[in-house]
């Protein structure tokens, strides 16, 4: 039996740079035994910023410069904290991540960019926008040049900053824009002053050919909403002002205690911060003291290895530190709007389409590290195993997480069958509902249990998504929340680490269970092979509680959350979901449905959550229940973003052809959307059967508490039987 190699080293990466990206790659392909990897980033997601002007100037798609860090981190075998880290804790040794407990670290590096904002100048905030962070810029941008093209704005740009971003951005912009374009660049000393004569006097021409006005010498006073005024009283007019002077790295590294220069984490020559050794710096936001240089990406792309190398030694004790050398100059290809380029370095003055051609191809080499990542090789099967064993494991499909790794549900109905019905008396009801329920006194208490395996690295989210998921259950019935017990297994790891990761998961469950109302009372933690969370839960309710049995013809079907869970989580697997589906899906996970179900629990008829059996198999045993048909729209069945998408690509849980012998009792024309039906939910949404005379003063409280509903269908007479229309 091989050895399961415990935890005992937390890396923490902040910010997904370059530098970090490029390691996560790294990482994946030779990881350190031990090592715990944590990547905290606000975003799924992080432009490349050599391909934006391209973007700009409407060459590129969005998607062509955007790395996907979901599925760099699934490479890495990383767990991803989707937050923004606003401090460092270095007495403790901790991140701080509003919404969350502090995440723990022993070796941390920090590569979280900088930003062009100019929050001195009066009305910078309210009506322009800083070129950096560059995903926020290229959102912006975007959504300008869509109104602009359509006539809805004016297409008057404006741009503080003559420095090579600024002029390149001006170029990008002019060509986009087109005919009528007017495009200023401001700068308050001399353009381009970094560039050699040649490659200066170039992009000067260049701007010239495009009617781009250039003002020096000049400083802005104020920007308005559709202008910019000058110190000298000229007025700009700008529907787009954009930041591109100077570099300003966050507020929160003052309060670490770190040495700064100008805002920025001072660094000796390994890349580590000259105040802590367990804490390094890499791409724009670090200071090399030792060496300044600007802030340029070829840079940061250079310090990758050598970070790698670094931090493993600091993890293992192990090895020498090594020094990152910077080049003394290095070839900047600047594009100028219309597929061209200049090129600048030794003084040489180059310029025209083939640099656009060469950067382009270096561009496009460097996006493929992280789009066409290396894949790791599966455990071979051996040649020798029991009849069936290939057959089970056809495809090479791995388990998934979440409710896409239960038992089917015919599988469990047949297993269910021999269980004796309850025998007590203060015991009404035992399984084949949501939850069993119990006499308590004059009213009732209802109990359930529900665990997952884990689908993400995240223990605080994974805890936060299974209390949501196991209280689903309890709220279907139309009962409060009133007491948990949390049933966790760990994966072998230091009894540090132990303590840290279930201190996370306790505090998720206490924030969830609290908040509705509930008290978490105790539990039970093992390890195990990897991590799973459960919960079993029970509610109290003064009325009968709700069951599935009640649907009545006439009933309309209700649905309080999109669908696509599983599908999404199995391609992430894969890693071939797209980060904004991921996200989106976790957020979908994420959110408790309390208030949905205080609105329809006065309605509801009959009312089941939408977990591990997907729509149709919860529908199709609320029919069974209620011996009545129903007819189901499949345009008004709300799905997450990119769900059909990658259903249409073959994706699908590990759960789907289970959960297909549902079409058994099921007309509907079979396509990758019809296919979702089937969708083992994680966290899922209710699905309700109320009366349809109810249906303007549900809508109009969903509403009122800032919740969606859809009303997917409606309850019919006949035998359980379920026909899909569209």
């Amino acid at each position: 039996m091989q050895t399961q190699i415990p935890l005992t080293r937390d890396l923490v990466l902040i910010g997904g740079g370059h530098a970090h990206a490029l390691l996560l790659r790294m990482w994946g392909m030779n990881p350190v035994p031990g090592v715990r990897l944590t990547l905290i980033s606000p975003d799924p997601t992080a432009a490349y910023s050599g391909m934006l002007p391209g973007h700009v100037a409407g060459h590129y798609p969005r998607q062509a410069l955007q790395i996907d860090l979901v599925q760099l981190a699934r490479h890495a075998g990383a767990r991803l904290i989707l937050g923004r880290a606003v401090g460092i804790d270095r007495a403790s040794k901790r991140v701080m991540v509003p919404g969350r407990p502090p995440v723990p670290y022993d070796v941390l590096s920090v590569d979280i960019g900088i930003t062009s904002e100019m929050p001195d100048l009066p009305g910078f905030a309210q009506h322009a926008v800083p070129a950096k962070p560059l995903d926020a810029f290229a959102d912006r941008w975007q959504a300008f040049v869509e109104a602009a093209h359509a006539g809805e704005m004016q297409k008057n740009v404006a741009i503080i900053g003559g420095g090579v971003a600024g002029v390149e951005l001006a170029l990008a912009a002019a060509f986009w824009l087109g005919s009528g374009a007017g495009v200023t660049v401001v700068e308050a000393a001399e353009a381009l002053t970094v560039l050699g004569r040649g490659a200066r006097a170039a992009l000067l021409s260049h701007m010239q050919r495009t009617g781009i006005r250039l003002l020096t010498g000049v400083t802005v006073a104020r920007i308005d909403a559709e202008a910019v005024q000058l110190a000298d009283g000229r007025t700009i007019a700008s529907a787009f002002t954009i930041g591109a002077a100077g570099a300003i790295a966050p507020d929160w590294l003052g309060a670490t205690g770190l040495a700064l220069n100008d805002g920025f984490i001072t660094v000796d020559k390994t890349l580590r911060s000259v105040s802590d050794p367990w804490v390094f710096a890499t791409g724009d936001i670090a200071d090399l003291g030792y060496n300044p240089r600007p802030k340029a990406g070829v840079f940061a792309v250079r310090q990758a290895p050598v970070l790698l190398h670094n931090l493993t030694v600091s993890l293992t004790g192990k090895g020498k530190l090594e020094a990152f050398k910077p080049q003394r100059d290095y070839l900047k290809l600047i594009s100028t709007g219309n597929k061209g380029a200049v090129a600048d370095k030794w003084g040489l003055p180059l310029d025209g389409r083939w640099l656009w051609r060469w950067k382009d191809r270096i561009d496009r080499q460097f996006m493929r590290k992280f789009t066409e990542l290396p894949a790791m090789p599966g455990t071979a099967l051996p040649k020798l195993a029991a009849e069936g064993v290939h057959e089970e494991l056809a495809g090479g499909k791995p388990l998934c997480g979440g409710c896409g790794s239960k038992v089917g549900q015919a599988a469990l109905k047949t297993a269910l069958e021999d269980l004796p019905a309850p025998s007590r008396s203060d015991v009404l009801s035992g399984s084949g509902d949501d939850a069993a329920v119990l006499a308590h006194g004059a009213g009732y208490q209802v109990i359930t249990t529900d665990h997952l395996r884990a689908f993400t690295d995240d223990p605080w989210l994974l805890a936060r998504i299974t209390a949501i998921h196991a209280l689903g259950d309890i709220w279907a019935m139309g009962a409060r929340p009133q007491a948990a017990l949390a049933q966790i297994t760990l994966p072998r790891m230091s009894q540090r680490l132990q303590t840290e990761t279930l201190r996370e998961i306790m505090a998720a469950a206490k924030e969830i269970f609290c908040g509705v109302g509930a008290d978490v009372v105790g539990g039970h933690t093992s390890l195990g092979d990897e991590l799973t969370v459960g919960f079993t839960v029970t509610g109290l309710s003064a009325s009968q509680p709700i069951g599935q049995s009640g649907a009545r013809p006439g009933d309309a079907l209700i649905l309080t959350k999109p669908i696509g869970t599983g599908v999404i989580l199995a391609a992430e697997m894969a890693r071939a979901a797209p980060g904004q589906a991921v996200a989106a899906a976790l957020s979908s996970m994420n959110s408790p449905q309390a208030i949905a179900a205080d609105i329809l629990a006065p309605h509801a008829h009959a009312m089941t959550d939408v977990t591990g059996f997907g729509l149709a198999g919860h529908l199709i045993g609320m029919l069974e229940a209620s011996g009545v048909a129903a007819s189901l729209d499949l345009d008004a069945v709300p799905f997450l973003a990119g769900a059909e998408a990658l259903s249409a690509a073959g994706y699908g849980s590990t759960l789907l052809p289970a959960n297909r012998t549902s079409m058994a009792k099921m007309f509907l024309n079979v396509s990758a959307r019809s296919e979702l039906l089937f969708d083992p939910q994680t966290a899922g949404g209710l699905l309700a059967a109320v009366a349809a005379e109810s249906l303007d003063e549900i809508r109009e409280r969903f509403r009122a508490a800032g919740e969606n509903v859809s009303v997917i269908g409606q309850i019919n007479e006949g035998k359980a039987f379920l026909t899909v229309e569209g």
